[in-house]
């Protein structure tokens, strides 16, 4: 089941009710499911309220109450789209009580169905167990031979071992080892995050990656040009965000804060590159913690991110 959003939360200040360039995302913003396929760029909400996976890996909880806590801060953003281009709201898919794979089911279905009707999934999280749901109806919608590319930015792995139990740390692993076409790349990793053993656990997968020293060091048409030959080697791409990529003073609502983390906009550029692209299907964000922020500066950090990757999806801003 996924839960209808309360338009409620799809308010704030109007500048003018007629002309289109004064408009806020609250003012576009669309409620309804549709019923046809989209026929020009349209990009879709969905909420993912489940911390179920953050609690299996030992981390600090209240990530559930991200989603609605992201659509209040993008409600007060412009709109600065051409009129042809669109956003709906689907809902919130919720993890009751510890059944967290039921719940990431169900997500996969609602990305799956989201994709068939050509629209672009903006998947609110939630713990970094979104990715799983996320991944999964990608793969479904794309079938069983396309060569999906998972492009992770966060600061962790996440091969943990899924053998007692799935959890946010072990999703990429659960993917990687049943599913022999994905390819996964992760950007902005922690030296001081993971233990060797996931290090070489990435190496024996064949996982891609770049850490946070890297990324500050080497010079940025590197990284750039790593993007572009992975995603040149891929049918699709699906992007997701843990926020707990981010560096602790700019992002000190996360499960598990980087002294050591991204800067903000090192992760809008990465963002801006990878949704860009025209093999792009999709983005989650996930990590964000309300209960641990401080006067609302992480989650509305992670509204501007998620803004870029709506903005960037659907093709740019209108000039």
């Amino acid at each position: 089941m996924i839960n209808a959003t309360n338009p409620d939360i799809w308010s704030g200040r109007i500048d003018d009710v007629t002309n289109r360039a004064a408009f806020r995302l609250h003012q576009v913003m669309q409620l309804n499911t549709p019923k046809e396929s989209a026929i020009s760029p349209t990009c879709a909400l969905i909420g993912f309220s489940s911390d179920e996976g953050v609690r299996r890996n030992n981390g600090r909880i209240g990530a559930a109450e991200g989603p609605d806590s992201l659509r209040r801060e993008l409600a007060k953003l412009p709109w600065r789209q051409p009129e042809t281009h669109n956003i709906v709201d689907l809902g919130t898919v919720y993890c009751k009580d510890t059944h967290l794979e039921q719940a990431q089911h169900e997500l996969g279905q609602t990305v799956r169905e989201s994709l068939a009707l050509n629209l672009k999934p903006v998947i609110l999280g939630g713990g970094h167990e979104t990715a799983f749901g996320h991944y999964s109806g990608v793969r479904e919608f794309v079938g069983p031979d396309a060569k999906v590319g998972v492009i992770n930015i966060d600061a962790h792995f996440d091969l943990r071992s899924y053998k007692e139990q799935p959890s946010s740390g072990t999703m990429f692993k659960q993917i990687l080892d049943t599913d022999p076409t994905t390819s996964y790349f992760v950007l902005g990793i922690q030296e001081y995050g993971n233990t060797q053993l996931l290090f070489d656990e990435a190496d024996r997968l064949g996982v891609r990656y770049i850490t946070e020293r890297d990324l500050e060091e080497m010079p940025v048409e590197h990284v750039y040009t790593q993007l572009h030959q992975f995603i040149a080697a891929q049918d699709y791409i699906m992007l997701t965000l843990c926020s707990d990529v981010l560096d602790a003073a700019a992002a000190p609502g996360v499960s598990a804060p980087s002294p050591f983390g991204l800067s903000p906009k090192q992760v809008r550029d990465l963002i801006h590159i990878v949704a860009s692209a025209q093999k792009t299907l999709s983005f989650d964000i996930s990590e964000i913690n309300p209960s641990l922020d401080e006067n609302g500066r992480t989650v509305k950090l992670g509204a501007y991110l998620t803004n870029e990757a709506i903005v960037s999806l659907l093709g740019g801003y209108t000039e």
